[in-house]
């Protein structure tokens, strides 16, 4: 399943990036997610919890960089994992490109994912809601934590202050339900247009 998102970061293009290059800072921005070890080679262990509906899911595994392009400001990582309960197992390519836009960086993403087991129940658009959400949530955290560097807080003071968070599952739920409530809506009221003669 390919899901795609972008979003905008309020920083230079060149310190966004900057900050790509430190991945435990890049993965503590996304919630629910956290580096255990960093095996060398650009690559990591850690653990990814997220609620799909009423199942929670704590997925355990490994993060690859198999790309990273200066240039083109462009990074791929490979990340698989099976849930800690044995309840399925998720692996995802995710790309990652960044341009300035102004004074401003855009962020597209590109997810490839494959999902077995409990987690494979729900679909496409539940799916692509809860991706969004983690997305604008990251986002968020990013724009939050570079801040915070830029003002001279210490990497610990930022963990502290719980930077990231986890994926509430409550939270992610109701919005998620939100959007596909108005997707639904916007198809059902969107005035009828004739076709052209």
């Amino acid at each position: 399943m390919i899901i795609t998102n972008d979003f905008e970061v309020g920083q230079p293009v060149d310190k966004v990036w900057r900050f790509f290059d430190n991945i435990p800072q890049v993965a503590a921005c996304l919630p629910g997610a956290e580096l255990t070890k960093e095996l060398g080679d650009d690559k990591y262990e850690g653990r990814v919890a997220i609620r799909m509906g009423p199942v929670r899911m704590q997925f355990t595994g490994t993060a690859d960089i198999v790309e990273h392009d200066n240039a083109a400001r462009h990074i791929v990582v490979n990340a698989a994992g099976a849930d800690e309960k044995g309840r399925g197992q998720a692996a995802m390519t995710v790309g990652a490109t960044l341009s300035a836009k102004g004074q401003r960086t855009k962020v597209a993403v590109t997810q490839d994912l494959q999902l077995s087991g409990a987690a494979a129940q729900y679909g496409r658009g539940m799916i692509s809601d809860v991706s969004a959400i983690l997305m604008r949530d990251f986002a968020v955290n990013m724009q939050d934590r570079i801040e915070r560097l830029e003002r001279g807080e210490s990497l610990e003071s930022i963990a502290a202050g719980g930077a990231g968070g986890s994926a509430s599952g409550l939270g992610i739920a109701m919005r998620a339900a939100r959007m596909a409530l108005m997707r639904v809506l916007r198809r059902f009221f969107l005035p009828y247009q004739p076709a052209a003669s």
